[in-house]
């Protein structure tokens, strides 16, 4: 026997079947997608009258029509909220989203009074990742917190060229200035949103610590030991005997420590030091760009000022062409200092990011070396162990065992050494050409913003001073 039942509310109004599906409870499989083929009027008749049948069987169309209208309208919801949080018709969270982890730092504040004071920012996450909290997470850092994270990055992935960040103001009455904070607002933007797009570094667990925990766990993170102090007891002693050892070479006059003969590399190396040299002569004349704008849009202010002053000595047409001439000295004025604060924050401040960018690069290359000398020197002392193993073998001594032993470890740390700089070589061949590719398209961008806004310029000054022409012509002429 078929058993069909019903969802819905029965009207409670005399002589009338009615019913009404809960909007709120709508699936998204229309309930009666299933029923749609059953003759009502076939199944009820051994039941009930054919005229309560038929109108049982009206009442349920009436419902299946409605239904399909909130499910349609549930549907068209249910995507434009997707739509919204994700870009796309799937929900962020899904694996079958397009994955994405984007950043931004806004709103910086001043905190604290004096040489206690300093700027914290909202750092706002969006993103897909499983391995974050949710869509998006919004926490407040300050500048040390980012020079945290850089440290931690640098420490745990070496070979891969560490964003940088930007350097703190030398000149204290600069430091809270609103231009200084919104240049370091941005390259603080810059800088964690480099992390967050690169394919290594998007995975460390710094970085989610970094933007997603809250400021205690913060402050514990960034109390725990780095460096020199969390190092093992061997670790220091490995330290102590390079130093011991390099004073040693110094006082003894003995050999500089054997470099990497790679000619490609010693190609790279000359690129990236020449790099550097052109990179901050370059950034030295747009400093000096920004400067003169400024200079002659204050010095238009203060001739505007003067010229009218002027005209308001005189009279009639002279008068009026001075009062003309001051008012357009001074709108230029205001173009050249807007134009002036455009060169600085999407012409200067790119050169200078690169010139830092450049130093990242140069301290890659500086663990690369570490890493290199390292393994040399591990394979001479494993020489040296072995032959003294194989004396002591040849001696029956009973140092044997002692002396295998100090060989196997020695031999996995020399194996543990050229892994890690294979690795480290093998992540810069990757990352020149990452570097390569985002410096091309960032050079370009500045200096094609920094070509149309000049043409811009150019063509508001002309503009101006030919619209004025006319009228001083007349006064001349008068």
């Amino acid at each position: 026997m078929t058993e069909c039942r019903i969802t819905g509310i029965i009207s409670q109004r005399p002589g009338v079947l009615d019913f009404s599906y809960p909007a709120s409870s709508v699936p998204l499989v229309s309930p009666f997608s299933s029923y749609e083929k059953i003759n009502v009027e076939e199944f009820f008749a051994s039941r009930i009258k054919p005229s309560i049948a038929r109108t049982l069987k009206q009442s349920i169309e009436r419902v299946h029509i409605k239904a399909k209208w909130v499910q349609r309208s549930k549907n068209e919801e249910y995507l434009a909220e997707q739509r919204s949080l994700s870009g796309s018709s799937q929900s962020p969270r899904s694996s079958s989203a397009h994955p994405f982890l984007s950043v931004s730092v806004t709103d910086p504040v001043k905190l604290g009074n004096g040489v206690q004071a300093y700027i914290s920012y909202r750092v706002i996450t969006k993103t897909n990742f499983p391995e974050y909290q949710g869509p998006e997470k919004i926490v407040i850092r300050r500048y040390s917190d980012f020079v945290w994270l850089c440290d931690r990055i640098f420490e745990k992935y070496k070979g891969v060229f560490i964003p940088p960040l930007p350097e703190k103001s030398t000149v204290e009455k600069f430091r809270f200035s609103a231009e200084f904070i919104e240049m370091r607002r941005q390259a603080l933007d810059i800088f964690v949103n480099r992390i967050a797009s690169h394919s290594e570094l998007q995975q460390s667990e710094d970085l989610r610590t970094f933007l997603q925990a809250d400021e205690e766990t913060m402050e514990r993170a960034r109390s725990q030991e780095i460096g020199i102090f969390k190092k093992k007891p061997s670790d220091l002693m490995q330290i102590f005997k390079d130093v011991q050892s390099k004073v040693s070479d110094v006082v003894l006059g003995k050999e500089k420590p054997v470099e990497e003969s790679n000619l490609q590399y010693e190609k790279l190396k000359h690129y990236i030091f020449e790099l550097e040299d052109h990179l901050a002569e370059a950034q030295k004349h747009a400093f000096r760009l920004v400067k003169r704008h400024k200079e002659l849009g204050q010095s238009l202010s203060d001739f505007g000022k003067a010229v009218k002053l002027l005209g308001a000595c005189e009279g009639n047409s002279l008068g009026k062409a001075f009062s003309e001439l001051g008012t357009k000295s001074e709108m230029l004025s205001i173009k050249l200092q807007n134009e002036a604060h455009n060169l600085l924050m999407n012409f200067e401040e790119p050169l200078k990011d690169y010139v830092r960018a450049v130093q990242s690069i140069k301290a890659t290359m500086a663990e690369r070396a570490n890493a290199f000398r390292q393994q040399c020197e591990l394979a001479k002392t494993i020489k040296l162990k072995e032959i003294n193993l194989g004396k002591l073998i040849l001696s029956r001594s009973d140092k044997v065992g002692e002396a295998e032993f100090e060989y196997n470890e020695l031999k996995a740390e020399s194996e543990e050494a050229t892994k890690r700089f294979e690795t480290i070589v093998r992540l810069m061949s990757e990352e020149i050409v990452r570097f390569q590719e985002q410096k091309t398209s960032d050079m370009g961008l500045a200096f094609h913003e920094f070509a149309k806004g000049q043409g811009q310029l150019a063509n508001e000054i002309a503009d101006a001073w030919r619209s004025l022409l006319p009228k001083l012509e007349a006064c001349c002429s008068a």
